[in-house]
């Protein structure tokens, strides 16, 4: 059970990065984009990518989309986790990020912030919502051009 404080925090972040996205854009310029739409709720997302010179480090993320606040507040921490990190790192971190959402762990102090989503999982029917960006940001580091990603 979540305690009270976690729950605390949990909704001061999500509403916080719903209503003042930090990586609401498009990266310029774009290297590869993404989109993602859960059908069951009509959530969207769109990622935009730029990556360095080897093509190996993601140099900016940024992302555009409707839906609810957990959907919104996870693409802005996804962008904020991956930014800077190689294909493996971020591969990595969406791998970590989608084994919490089943309660299979946590990240670690230096990506912490990440943990609030875990709050998510009090709400079953919402894990869709949270994970759908990161399923587009896998999608977008697999693929080499642009395609629909669906999280149903």
């Amino acid at each position: 059970m979540i305690t009270g404080n976690l729950r605390d925090l949990y909704q001061q972040v999500i509403l916080e990065r719903y209503k003042k996205p930090r990586y609401r854009g498009a990266t310029d310029p774009v290297h590869r984009r993404q989109r993602g739409h859960n059908p069951s709720c009509g959530d969207t997302i769109e990622l935009t990518l730029q990556f360095d010179e080897t093509g190996d480090r993601i140099e900016d993320i940024k992302f555009e989309g409707e839906g609810c606040a957990i959907s919104m507040s996870s693409a802005d921490l996804m962008a904020e986790a991956v930014r800077g990190k190689t294909v493996t790192e971020a591969t990595e971190t969406v791998d970590r990020f989608l084994k919490m959402m089943k309660g299979e762990g946590e990240f670690p102090k230096e990506q912490r912030k990440l943990n609030v989503m875990q709050g998510v999982a009090q709400f079953p029917v919402r894990i869709k919502c949270a994970n759908l960006t990161w399923h587009a940001l896998r999608a977008a580091l697999e693929a080499s051009g642009d395609e629909v990603v669906s999280n149903e």
